[in-house]
């Protein structure tokens, strides 16, 4: 009397089929409830301004615009003397990134000679960002320098 033996292989096909549909049909579901959104609304109109940003700071350093801080408690901005004569105006910030009540925004005034020196004596000591943006000409600059106070 021979043995009879099982085939197990239709069942081992229809299994892996199985599979294979249950797992497809899971990866259509998943693709189709997932909500793929960006960081922000606004990202597009971000991302321009942020070139625009880029832009500032690449014309400020090609014009020479310097942030220097010296010893004696001052910060020493250096910008170029061509652009006092055209349409000018802009803004220092003295930025504290761990304590915004003591930022400080001052109007950039520079001398003839195109530098401004701001008085730090009197800020916390710790790290901070000098940020000087101007307007000269229609064009955009954008300078940014950071320094530890002793």
């Amino acid at each position: 009397m021979p043995i009879a033996t099982r085939n197990y292989w239709p069942v081992g096909i229809i299994i892996t089929f199985a599979l294979f549909f249950i797992g497809m049909a899971s990866v259509v579901v998943i693709a189709v409830t997932h909500r793929d959104h960006l960081v922000n609304d606004n990202y597009y109109e971000q991302e321009l301004k942020f070139q625009n940003q880029i832009d500032s700071v690449a014309r400020a350093q090609h014009a020479g615009a310097t942030i220097q801080y010296v010893a004696a408690g001052r910060i020493i901005i250096a910008l170029p003397v061509a652009q006092l004569a055209q349409h000018f105006s802009g803004k220092v910030t003295l930025y504290r990134a761990n304590d915004p009540k003591l930022d400080r925004e001052i109007p950039l005034a520079p001398n003839a000679d195109g530098k401004q020196a701001v008085d730090v004596s009197q800020l916390a000591t710790g790290p901070w960002q000098v940020r000087v943006a101007w307007l000269a000409d229609g064009k955009n600059f954008f300078i940014e320098e950071k320094f530890v106070l002793p």
